[in-house]
């Protein structure tokens, strides 16, 4: 009889899971030397799937003058050690983004991908930070020169509802 070896699911992402209140922060531009930003409320709410290998995220997200609906979709690969990370918007429901692709190094989870805003090839990085036990931080930056600089254009500050 042979032996399965179990293999615990990542507990990487734990910390986003439960249900949140969220303030956005948004570039009103991006790549436009643009420095105002845009704020906005939202909810966010987030349970494991695929075992825990997987988790996925329900967005509400009250834009100014509209209420927009969206979901991460995040899968843990076992054998390279990453999260891919996927974005699909309501407003879009033919079309989901590139995944980010990434880790988590001492707390702090880092993605990228290559992707494209308005023709203009672009790397975007997520980056993912547990600031407390109800806080959590999450970042969007966009580089045209392969890393070498980044405009972040939003930010999320995560509170857990009680």
């Amino acid at each position: 009889m042979a032996l399965e070896l179990m293999i615990s699911a990542p507990t990487d992402f734990d910390f986003v899971i439960g249900d949140w209140f969220v303030t956005h922060r948004r570039l009103k531009e991006r790549l436009a030397s643009c420095n105002e930003w845009v704020e906005f409320d939202g909810k966010m709410s987030t349970k494991k799937i695929l075992g825990g290998f997987g988790n996925i995220e329900d967005n509400l997200l009250q834009l100014p003058g509209e209420d927009v609906r969206a979901i991460a979709l995040r899968s843990y690969d076992q054998n390279t050690r990453k999260w891919s990370i996927w974005w699909l918007d309501g407003r879009f429901p033919g079309q989901i983004d590139v995944p980010v692709i990434g880790s988590f190094v001492d707390g702090v989870g880092t993605f990228f991908a290559n992707d494209r805003f308005q023709e203009i090839p672009i790397t975007v990085r997520f980056v993912w930070r547990q600031i407390g036990e109800d806080l959590l931080h999450w970042d969007q930056a966009f580089s045209v020169d392969a890393g070498e600089s980044w405009e972040t254009n939003w930010t999320m500050a995560f509170r857990r509802q009680s």
